[in-house]
């Protein structure tokens, strides 16, 4: 008959023998590596991701920034400029003509095309065209280069 404790060694100490039955449990815990968690500077700086994570993350941003303070700015200058004549002169005449408001649009032009553009793309892979890795990674170029180039025209329009 073979004795179980003979193969496995058992977690305690049953013979009352010093250091012999340590418990296993414990000295595998302090040799697993403890988890990485990552922070913006780990995200940004030390793991280098691939440009379709890029377009990924920027396209979830760039949908966050266009809900959240583009919405909230556009009401304001809507309510203002229907306000009275008076407030639709004063946004179209001093308003729009601060530098820090135009550079804010081109940065919410961006988002739009951004998102858009990334947009487009994820309904083509949703349908299977360019999900090889190549063209994926081509794709994601061509939605960084076409939202880059949509914002340079407005913003030299704006501007």
């Amino acid at each position: 008959m073979l004795r179980c404790d003979a193969i496995i060694k058992s977690p305690g100490n049953p013979r009352g023998e010093k250091g012999l039955g340590r418990n296993l449990m414990s000295t595998a815990a302090a040799k697993k590596p403890r988890p990485k968690y990552l922070s913006l500077s780990a995200l940004l700086f030390e793991i280098r991701m691939p440009v379709t994570a890029w377009v990924s993350g920027m396209h979830r941003i760039s949908g966050a920034l266009l809900v959240f303070p583009l919405a909230a700015w556009l009401l304001y200058l809507l309510d203002m400029s229907l306000s009275s004549e008076q407030g639709y002169n004063h946004v179209r005449d001093v308003y729009f003509r601060h530098p820090l408001v135009k550079l804010g649009m081109i940065f919410f032009i961006w988002a739009y095309a951004h998102h858009f553009c990334a947009g487009i793309r994820f309904l083509l892979l949703d349908i299977n065209k360019g999900i090889e890795k190549e063209s994926a990674k081509t794709w994601a170029y061509v939605v960084f280069a076409a939202s880059i180039l949509i914002t340079i025209y407005f913003g030299w329009r704006i501007w």
